[in-house]
């Protein structure tokens, strides 16, 4: 199916079910529960689960199949959120044409950056990348401040008047896709549960799975082969006469396109852009993403981006008087007790928690959460074969 192995289309298939069911799978708990607080199907939080998705595939086709670490992604995922706002502000309030230029000109920077920096490799590799991240952003914070607005960002304002777009004087333009608004919304209520169907959303969720798409032939093809190969030995490559480094430009170009594509599909969800995208954190975040759920595996960083961005947005909002709401039916005493334990991990604290996961990973899961899930399954597996091959002895011979 669509050139795929039987594993990779029901792959595929997963992760197209997941995608489109997600407004109501993330909303397990009814509304008026104590659980809500657990709910994450509302569109903000869906749409940022999707968008750092593709963000974290694309960084993992570098590092997980090549093995190059980069810590200067967030440049692209930038330069592709201000090439998005300014195609909106000046061309049209359509999503496409912004997101193709965003992909365009993430591409471009990549070439360049990519260039230089792959003159080198291991830690040099990433220092150098860092170098560029840092000096993306130092430009976007203060030197080219007309093109990025500065400290305050880019947004649309009544004044924009984009070419093809037919606004009132001092009416301020919405993203739009052919007509339908990002943030048209539909609610669905079945008893006590709510679950919303946010086209902003579902506009996201297709560019995920056909990106996820992308990365599967990609994986699966002879150019997936060759960087593997980098990734394995690429002093072997090169004794046998072939150049690693068209390879690894291809394949940084591809990673920072998919992160421009997260960039543009940002401005597309939330009209506005600032420098901090471009911050060295937010290129660490990715590489958090890409090891918590599986470097080298194909839906491994969708998982990690999905889990530190419920964490950040779910478990950092558990406050002190919500755990005593959980825990009041414990002595006073005792109560005060737990909350006293586990607030310093919640809430504010939430980074401990992903601190402490992101440690148990690397030491224990070195292959990430996707490892852990193959771990419990194989131990299910053994254990149902222990008892059938039990139950044959016991069975008498015929």
């Amino acid at each position: 199916m669509l050139g795929l192995r039987k594993k990779d289309a029901g792959l595929l298939l997963l992760v197209t079910v997941l995608t489109v069911m997600a407004p109501v799978l993330l909303n397990p708990f009814p509304v008026d529960s104590a659980m809500a607080q657990f709910n994450a199907g509302y569109p903000d939080l869906m749409q940022r689960f999707v968008i750092f998705g593709i963000f974290a595939i694309g960084f993992n086709i570098l590092f997980g199949l090549t093995g190059y670490l980069s810590f200067g992604h967030a440049a692209f995922l930038g330069v592709g959120s201000y090439a998005a706002i300014w195609m909106m502000k000046l061309l049209t309030l359509n999503i496409l044409p912004g997101i193709f230029m965003a992909i365009v000109f993430a591409a471009l920077f990549a070439v360049m950056v990519g260039y230089i920096s792959l003159r080198r490799s291991g830690i040099y590799f990433s220092i150098l990348t860092l170098a560029f991240a840092q000096m993306s952003y130092a430009l976007a914070y203060s030197v080219l401040t007309p093109i990025t607005g500065g400290e305050t960002g880019l947004q649309i304002k009544p004044t924009d008047t984009p070419l093809l777009a037919n606004l009132e004087p001092g009416e301020i333009g919405r993203a739009s896709l052919f007509g339908l608004e990002m943030s048209q919304s539909s609610i669905i209520r079945m008893g006590g549960w709510e679950f919303t169907l946010n086209v902003g959303y579902y506009v996201c969720a297709v560019a995920m799975i056909l990106a996820f798409y992308m990365a599967i032939r990609i994986f699966r093809s002879p150019f997936g082969m060759m960087l593997r190969a980098v990734k394995s030995n690429q002093n072997r490559m090169y004794y046998t006469g072939l150049n690693a480094r068209p390879y690894t430009l291809a394949a940084f170009v591809i990673s920072g396109m998919y992160a421009g594509l997260a960039g543009g599909l940002m401005v597309a969800m939330d009209t506005q852009v600032g420098p901090e995208r471009m911050f060295w954190t937010a290129s660490g975040e990715v590489v958090l993403m890409t090891i918590l759920g599986g470097a080298g595996t194909l839906i491994g960083p969708v998982l990690g981006a999905g889990m530190i961005k419920y964490m950040e947005n779910i478990v950092s909002k558990i406050n002190d008087q919500i755990l005593h709401t959980w825990f009041a039916f414990l002595p006073d005493g005792l109560e005060d007790a737990v909350v006293a334990m586990i607030y310093p991990f919640v809430g504010k604290g939430w980074h401990l928690t992903l601190g402490l996961m992101f440690m148990a990973v690397v030491i224990f899961l070195p292959g990430g959460l996707l490892e852990g899930g193959d771990r419990i399954r194989n131990a299910f597996r053994r254990k149902r074969t222990g008892k059938e091959d039990t139950a044959k002895q016991r069975t008498p011979a015929e």
